[in-house]
C-alpha cells in the first residue's frame, strides 16, 4: 500500500517525523526575544532581590523605626493592662494544684472540722494557695462557675426546658449577682472606712466558692429529687455560712483581734461580716431554685 510521503507504515515502530515549514524572514514574530537583555551575575556586585532591599539604607531605616514603633506599642499596652489588672496578683490567685483543690473542695463542703483559718505570710507577702489551703483562690470558682452552668442545661434539658437564651440568661445572672455582690462589699467597707486585707480579687473569690454549694445543690434536686434539693440546699448554706464567718473574720477583724480599735467599730466588723456570710444562701437558693421546680 502506498502512503504520502513522510509517513510509513502504522505497522512500524516509529514514524517518520514531518521536517519543520522553514518560516518566511517576512512573517511577523509572536514573542520577543528578550535573551539578549540578559545581564549575568558578576563577582563584587549584590544580586537583585531581598538583598538589595536590606542594602539600602533607606530600607534599614524604616524597618529600625517600624520595630521601635511597635516596642513602643507593645508597652504602652502593657502599661495599659497593668492599669485596670494587676497581672502578677491575678496569677497569685490561680497558683494551685491538684492537692490543693481537692482539699479546699473538702473545706467548702465540710468547714467545721478546720482549726486554722489564719492565712500564712513569708516576708509580708502571703503564701500562694498551693502552699496555704486558707489563701483565696480563683481556679474553683471559675470552674465552679462553668460547672454550674453546664449543670443548669442538663436540668433545663431534662424538663425540656432548654434553649440557648434561657441558658444564656442563667450565666448572665449568676455572673451579674456576683458583681452585685462585690461592688456592695466594697462600697460597705469604703463607706464604713474599715482597714482590711480584702481586694478585689479577694471578694471575688469568696462570693464565687457559692458556686461550689450551688453545684452539690443541683446534684441534689438532679438525683434525689426535690427532698434532695432541700437536703443539699440546707448542707451547703451552712457549711457556706460558716466558710465566710471563719474565713472573713482573719481579713475585716484583723484589727479587731489585734485590739487596735474601739467596741463599736468592732461591732460594725462583725455585722458586715454576718451579713455578706448571710447573703450567700439567699443568692444559692435564688439561683438553682428555678433549675430545680
Amino acid at each position: 500500500m502506498a502512503y504520502p510521503p513522510g509517513y510509513e507504515d502504522l505497522g512500524s515502530k516509529h514514524r517518520a517525523r514531518i521536517p519543520p515549514v522553514p518560516q518566511s524572514p517576512d512573517a511577523p514574530q509572536l514573542f520577543d526575544d528578550t535573551s539578549s537583555f540578559y545581564v549575568p551575575y558578576q563577582a563584587g556586585y549584590p544580586s537583585p532581590g531581598i538583598d538589595m532591599i536590606f542594602a539600602d539604607p533607606v530600607a534599614n531605616v524604616a524597618m529600625a523605626y517600624g520595630s521601635s514603633f511597635a516596642s513602643q506599642g507593645k508597652e504602652i499596652v502593657h502599661k495599659e493592662i497593668h492599669r485596670f489588672v494587676a497581672i502578677n496578683k491575678l496569677k497569685y490567685f490561680f497558683a494551685v494544684d491538684t492537692t490543693y483543690v481537692m482539699k479546699k473542695l473538702g473545706l467548702l463542703i465540710f468547714p467545721y472540722m478546720h482549726k486554722n483559718w489564719e492565712v500564712r505570710y513569708h516576708r509580708d507577702s502571703p503564701l500562694t494557695p498551693r502552699q496555704d489551703i486558707n489563701a483565696p483562690d480563683l481556679y474553683i470558682p471559675s470552674m465552679a462557675f462553668i460547672t454550674y452552668i453546664l449543670l443548669a442545661g442538663m436540668a433545663l434539658g431534662i424538663q425540656k426546658r432548654f434553649s440557648p437564651e434561657v441558658l444564656g440568661m442563667c450565666a448572665s445572672t449568676a455572673f451579674v449577682w456576683m458583681v452585685m455582690e462585690v461592688l456592695a462589699l466594697l462600697l460597705t467597707l469604703y463607706i464604713a472606712e474599715l482597714q482590711s486585707d480584702l481586694g478585689t480579687f479577694d471578694l471575688l473569690a469568696y462570693c464565687g466558692y457559692k458556686y461550689v454549694g450551688m453545684i452539690l445543690t443541683l446534684v441534689g434536686g438532679l438525683v434525689f429529687g426535690l427532698n434532695g434539693y432541700y437536703i443539699s440546699l440546707a448542707w451547703a448554706s451552712c457549711s457556706l455560712m460558716y466558710f465566710m464567718v471563719r474565713s472573713l473574720r482573719m481579713k475585716i477583724l484583723t484589727s479587731v483581734v489585734q485590739g487596735g480599735l474601739n467596741q463599736t467599730t468592732g461591732r460594725v466588723q462583725m455585722y458586715i461580716t454576718l451579713g455578706a456570710a448571710a447573703f450567700q444562701p439567699l443568692v444559692l437558693y435564688w439561683l438553682t431554685a428555678q433549675l430545680v421546680h
